[in-house]
């Protein structure tokens, strides 16, 4: 039961459960034990997208073409490596177990990304000026970062029961991507310092929610919040939406646009100086200097991409001494490069609410039988239409053209020129069913929710950009029908290579929850931009995104510990570590390509041991049992950990005895180096400067495991 009841007759009432306790009983799906990392770079950096050709980066030998999976054999033992070919058809076989050192190449297009010859030292090169400029830019971040950790912000109270009664309001369960982002905006929120986040959902996938959390968490402690949106009719759907989500709580929720009256305008003014107005949403509108507010506590930003540079330099100035939250469907290259360095802080909602299916998306050009069945279709299961025609000059014209196509549709016409009242009447009459047709301009990007709305034409797709096509695809598949998108495009001819890119990306991804992923298409097709300052390309363009955002991570931690970074030095990371033993996923196991690479690169990139042990649970949990071959591989890169901050360049053991190669300058203690030797010169020997050469105890290769992970551990500094 939702709410209790009164039998006055019987003189019997019931009391639901939680308008005792506060909480309401939640029927938990039963969802899978692991969680799969969603972080912003993994998304990027993954090789799930990986086509054959497609550019790749090595971090040692710059950046070439992937030429796929390849099973050789070396000394009788079978082992997977990635191909790569550079300049002069030059090939790099890449070993699966060093796979962390390879990553997607974006920055440019794949056929725009530079290719780099082996042997030669122009990569070293490129890559130590990059590191230089990276250096600099991470001096600037974590000024940046340390100014925002100084601001005084306010930390917000929360009341846990009457928080707990406003949550189990929300009909629906929490996906778990929701109910993290909304874990890390209570705690941004009691920090304090301000708060700057971006939640990136795709549309539909409960943002709103997260906002509506927040603004009750900003208003239950005495402070008022602002919801900017990017349109009109969108705020006119926020506002309904928030008084429909806060009608038992005494939160007062007013509305400003441009339709707002002279005499309820001046009204809400004096409350929202006075206080007395909790939450108040709107457009641009809230941003002008006559708009005072008694003590904001919180901005929410709706589709943070629509509004222009100097609304965007308003915000600026506000961040500093608010909390902010950005909601976007699919961020602009620039937002998603100041979040991933963690400039902003992010958040990705990626799992889809149940019931939702993918929008089917098709390219083609104009023709009428397509449009004709595509509208049919929609009309015989009593669904609605949207037909996007962006030229207001000739949207008449296509209307009556649709109408003779389509006798028994009622159709509608909006765009941007028309009066307010007009523009909002035919928007409702659509929402109520009484024209099931709608030909309208760009104006529904960001327009209101129609459930029944499942198919949409975009005429002269080639026109819009990625962001754009992604957001108006968007207006439909908002319930658990199977929606439709046709996006109409002149002859390939009369494109350009870039709108021929945007639309490929488009159709290729039209799962669900792929907003980051194109905007991360968007990063390559634009080229990325830098960070701080306009360059647009730069650094970026010559080595690649992804290790790019890499690198900088780096000198943002060798900063923050204080340690001098010397450009020239080879970079630390995980030794080479060979067994004589096949270390592979076998094809019987995983047989799909892309699979089996994604999972190589995740292994390869474990940071610890606890993320190999939930990478082996879900792998038997998916896949079955381990392969011996896998465990073999998952021991292995146990090992790699523990090289992780030694300086090793290579351990490798045979049956009988085995050596560590160390770097010029390794990270270990030499006197542990000659009792060891002192103490079993039977077991242990120098061989030349770099190589300690040692005699297996036992053949077994458990034995052998054993034996490596003891020595490495009592080499390292306590």
């Amino acid at each position: 039961l939702q709410t209790g009841l009164t039998l006055k007759s019987a003189r019997f009432a019931i009391i639901a459960e939680h308008q005792l306790f506060g909480e309401r009983a939640k029927q938990q799906r039963r969802r899978r034990k692991y969680k799969k990392t969603r972080d912003a770079e993994s998304t990027i950096q993954s090789l799930a997208d990986l086509q054959e050709g497609a550019a790749v980066v090595h971090e040692d030998h710059g950046i070439g073409r992937y030429r796929g999976l390849k099973t050789l054999t070396v000394s009788n033992i079978e082992t997977e490596f990635l191909c790569i070919e550079y300049a002069n058809q030059d090939k790099l076989y890449v070993p699966v177990s060093s796979l962390h050192l390879i990553s997607r190449y974006a920055g440019a297009s794949d056929e725009n990304a530079p290719l780099h010859r082996l042997g030669s030292d122009r990569w070293n090169r490129v890559r130590k000026k990059a590191q230089q400029k990276i250096h600099d830019i991470a001096v600037e971040l974590l000024e940046i970062q340390a100014r925002r950790e100084a601001l005084k912000g306010f930390g917000h109270e929360l009341v846990l029961d009457e928080y707990q009664s406003f949550a189990s309001d929300f009909p629906f369960e929490e996906t778990p991507d929701q109910e993290t982002t909304i874990q890390a905006v209570i705690d941004d929120m009691q920090a304090p310092r301000p708060m700057d986040r971006i939640v990136c959902g795709d549309v539909g996938f409960g943002k709103t929610e997260v906002s509506m959390r927040a603004a009750y968490i900003a208003a239950s402690s005495g402070k008022q919040v602002a919801v900017l949106v990017p349109t009109t009719l969108l705020a006119q759907q926020h506002y309904q939406n928030f008084l429909d989500r806060f009608a038992d709580w005494p939160i007062r929720i007013a509305l400003l646009t441009r339709f707002t009256g002279k005499k309820i305008l001046d009204a809400t003014l004096v409350d929202l100086a006075n206080g007395k107005i909790d939450i108040l949403i709107g457009t641009h509108k809230l941003l002008s200097e006559s708009i005072k507010y008694r003590d904001l506590g919180l901005v929410i930003i709706d589709e943070e991409h629509r509004f222009g540079v100097r609304h965007k330099e308003k915000l600026k100035a506000l961040r500093a001494q608010v909390d902010l939250l950005t909601m976007t469907a699919t961020p602009i290259p620039r937002t998603l490069n100041m979040s991933l360095s963690g400039m902003r802080d992010l958040s990705i909602i990626a799992t889809p609410p149940l019931q939702r299916h993918a929008i089917k998306t098709f390219v083609s050009q104009w023709n009428n039988d397509t449009i004709i069945e595509g509208c049919q279709r929609e009309l015989k299961r009593g669904g609605q239409i949207y037909f996007l025609h962006n030229e207001v000059r000739t949207i008449e014209k296509m209307a009556s053209d649709l109408q003779d196509l389509l006798p028994e549709a009622r159709i509608g016409i909006v765009h941007g020129q028309m009066k307010e009242k007009a523009l909002e009447q035919v928007m409702l009459d659509f929402y109520h069913h009484r024209c099931n047709l709608l030909v309208c301009t760009t104006i529904i990007e960001s327009g209101i929710d129609v459930p029944t709305a499942n198919t949409i034409f975009i005429n002269r797709a080639d026109k819009l950009g990625l962001a754009q096509l992604h957001q108006i695809r968007g207006r439909v598949g908002r319930s658990h029908h199977r929606a439709y998108a046709y996006l109409i495009v002149p002859h390939d001819r009369s494109m350009t290579a870039d709108a021929r890119k945007r639309l490929q990306a488009i159709e290729s991804l039209e799962e669900l929850g792929v907003g980051f992923t194109l905007a991360t298409h968007d990063l390559e097709i634009r080229g990325a931009g830098e960070i701080l300052g306009d360059e647009q390309s730069g650094q970026i363009t010559e080595i690649g995104f992804t290790l790019y955002s890499e690198l900088l991570e780096r000198a943002v931690q060798s900063l923050k510990s204080n340690l001098e970074i010397d450009f020239d030095a080879p970079l630390m990371r995980a030794s080479e570590v060979d067994f004589h033993v096949p270390a592979l996923i076998p094809e019987s196991y995983i047989p799909d390509i892309h699979h089996r690479l994604i999972e190589y690169r995740r292994i390869s990139s474990a940071g610890s041991n606890e993320v190999l042990r939930d990478l082996q649970i879900e792998l038997i949990d998916r896949f079955g049992l381990l392969p011996e071959q896998l465990k073999h591989l998952l021991r292995i890169t146990q090992i790699k950990l523990l090289t992780l901050k030694l300086g090793i360049e290579k351990i490798d053991m045979g049956e009988q005895s085995g050596k560590i190669v160390f770097t010029p300058n390794p990270n270990i203690d030499p006197m542990k180096i000659i009792q060891l030797i002192q103490s079993s010169p039977d077991l242990y020997k120098f061989d030349g400067k770099q190589t300690l050469r040692i005699v297996c105890r036992s053949d077994e290769l458990e034995q052998r495991f054993k034996q490596t992970e003891m020595l490495l551990k009592e080499l390292a500094i306590p």
